[in-house]
């Protein structure tokens, strides 16, 4: 049932006192027989529903407890279906002289839903915001909602109609550029006033926003990728939901939430985990504080509120096939919840990825949150991917300024030292840039000469160890800064939309520049895809000299050498320094001319040049 019709419904039935199970809202809709948590919530939503016990008669479900909340409309049950098998059976809600009757379905687990393998350091994910890639579907631009908003493309921080159908009709281009898996920002309802495009704010957690399309649109796309050969990451987020959630409206309990009476504002101090001098006050509103007003802040201490969280999470990975989470503001939940929600993740779908969003500054500030760390007192976390938010802070410089002792490439080889303090370095993210940061460019190169940067960048990033992730419109040269707001580091892909004059998703629309850094990250990412030396091989390298930065990464007797020139000077380099990855080789092939390329005493760099070399 559409959930404004089913809202409007509501309001009737609660001012005639009539309840059934046509009026009910059960959430979730459906659930899975075969699961290794035995243990099902069930939150019913209706009027008075509080006042009613339930039961429930049926082979291999048992009814452990029914938890009435302050609220008389909410009413949780908690079911036992381990030794249930799929079917249908009825809870019987009886008050009184009062009894009805609601269905409810296990379905059959697909064969092969609990062996979903998640991303992983042979992936490259593309990560793209629905509302800003591609409109494929202008009809859903204006759909009935609660908050009022506006469809306007010349206001970078509205809505612009992009949505799922826009994205499945371009996967012929996500996958001939070479990407192997695509990271969608938020897809779930977001009935915010003034749009909320960006999907943070979550009004429905088990519904795709309407504006986007559908569940069944959901999944039909993540089905297409599959058929690619391409994996798709869900972005969720559990810290806090919209304020026009239906929970602030009508609050189940007054725990539901962190902060209700007063509003307090999260100070971001993410150190707090970790501060030796920390003090108590500045803890309490890192953790419990609202990240904006109209992002309440869910409190996860609250058992009913953890298990709704980890359920519906599990209930979309089983529902749709999505191949991993991205969690957004991952250390401002509860970590207690946060450790318990990966185990169970993991516990169901044992190669499954998660990465966390912990925007640390420093390298070993993220390193505190991935799994098996050393530097967490002994609390680990459960978290297998953790981001590297200080590659990104520092690229975009080094990789733009003039390499010497202290800057541009040396930078670069600086952050690569600390590399030591992660667990599990091939479930680092790495990236140059994302939808909450500046641009890796900050303007449009004018010529092809000026795009090495760009090029230097992308090589850098799809040849380290980790997981690499692009941003969409990367490829095709988008730049800037988000001071005048974020919306303008999330713009409108040209062509996307019917009637743009020219598109960028077509050869013939980009231009001698755009084709020539598309054409140059496509040939990367296509060398990378099944690249074993490079997803899962050692690295080595040297400190920079004469500008020039030297890595290795090898596996079982093969390795690829790459050269970066961060000086705007050609660069006699040589080679006797380098002996112990050359092991002799008097040559390599250069993966982005298919020139062979001789070593011998010095190799000769342009200015700014690369070399990427199969030994």
């Amino acid at each position: 049932m559409n959930r404004h019709l089913f809202l409007s419904l509501l309001v009737a039935l609660f001012a005639s006192g009539t309840l059934s199970a046509d009026n009910l809202k059960i959430e979730p809709a459906f659930w899975w027989s075969g699961m290794r948590n035995p243990e099902l919530q069930l939150m019913v939503y209706g009027k008075d529903i509080a006042g009613y016990r339930p039961s429930v008669s049926h082979p291999g479900v048992r009814l452990k407890s029914a938890v009435a909340l302050e609220s008389p409309n909410y009413l949780l049950i908690y079911l036992e279906v381990g030794d249930a098998g799929p079917g249908r059976f009825d809870i019987t809600f009886t008050k009184g002289e009062k009894r009805f009757t609601c269905p409810y379905e296990l379905k059959a687990r697909r064969p092969e839903a609990r062996r979903v393998k998640g991303f992983d350091s042979s992936d490259v994910l593309y990560l793209i915001m629905p509302d800003r890639f591609a409109n494929g579907n202008p009809a859903n631009d204006r759909v009935p909602t609660r908050a009022a908003y506006r469809v306007d493309r010349d206001n970078p921080n509205a809505r612009h109609g992009g949505d799922l159908a826009g994205i499945e009709q371009h996967l012929d281009y996500i996958e001939d550029l070479g990407v192997t898996a695509i990271w969608l920002n938020p897809v779930l309802e977001n009935d915010m006033e003034g749009g909320s495009y960006h999907g943070y704010a979550t009004t429905d957690y088990y519904r795709i926003d309407p504006r986007l399309g559908t569940n069944e649109d959901y999944v039909r796309l993540i089905g297409k990728a599959h058929e690619r050969g391409m994996r798709v990451v869900m972005d969720m987020i559990f810290n806090h939901c919209g304020s026009e959630h239906p929970w602030m409206r009508d609050l189940p309990s007054r725990d539901w939430f962190n902060h209700l009476d007063n509003y307090v504002q999260t100070n971001h101090d993410k150190e707090a985990y970790f501060d030796p001098y920390v003090s108590d006050y500045d803890k309490e509103r890192m953790l419990n504080g609202w990240f904006v007003r109209s992002m309440p802040d869910l409190n996860q201490r609250n058992p009913h509120v953890a298990k709704y969280l980890i359920q519906n999470s599990i209930w979309w990975i089983e529902y749709s096939g999505a191949d991993g989470i991205r969690q957004d503001t991952y250390p401002y939940a509860d970590a207690e919840m946060m450790r318990r929600w990966c185990a169970e993740v993991m516990s169901e779908y044992p190669e499954y990825n998660i990465v966390g969003e912990a925007w640390m500054n420093h390298t070993i500030g993220s390193a505190y949150w991935q799994r098996g760390s050393r530097l967490n007192f002994g609390q680990d976390t459960g978290l297998k991917s953790v981001m590297d938010f200080r590659l990104m802070g520092i690229a975009s410089k080094a990789f733009h300024e003039e390499t010497g002792y202290s800057g541009g490439l040396h930078t670069i080889f600086e952050h690569m030292c600390y590399d030591y303090v992660y667990p599990d370095i091939y479930n680092v993210l790495r990236f140059l840039e994302n939808h909450d940061t500046d641009r890796f460019l900050p303007a449009l190169p004018r010529s092809v000469d000026e795009l090495y940067a760009f090029k230097q960048g992308v090589t850098f990033l799809l040849t380290i160890p980790g997981i690499p992730q692009l941003y969409y419109g990367q490829e095709l040269l988008m730049n800037g800064s988000k001071e005048k707001g974020d919306g303008y580091i999330r713009l409108d892909v040209p062509g996307g939309w019917p009637g743009d004059p020219e598109s960028w998703f077509e050869a013939s629309g980009r231009g001698e520049v755009r084709n020539d850094a598309w054409n140059f990250l496509r040939t990367l990412l296509r060398w990378r895809r099944g690249n074993a030396v490079i997803a899962k091989g050692k690295m080595k390298h040297f400190m920079v000299q004469q500008g020039v930065y030297v890595y290795e990464r090898s596996l079982e007797g093969r390795s690829v050498l790459i050269l970066l020139n961060g000086s705007s000077k050609e660069v006699s380099l040589p080679l006797a320094r380098y002996a112990e990855v050359l092991r002799g080789k008097s040559s390599g092939k250069d993966v982005l001319t298919g020139q062979t390329i001789r070593l011998e005493k010095e190799l000769t760099l342009a200015p700014k040049g690369i070399y990427v070399l199969e030994m």
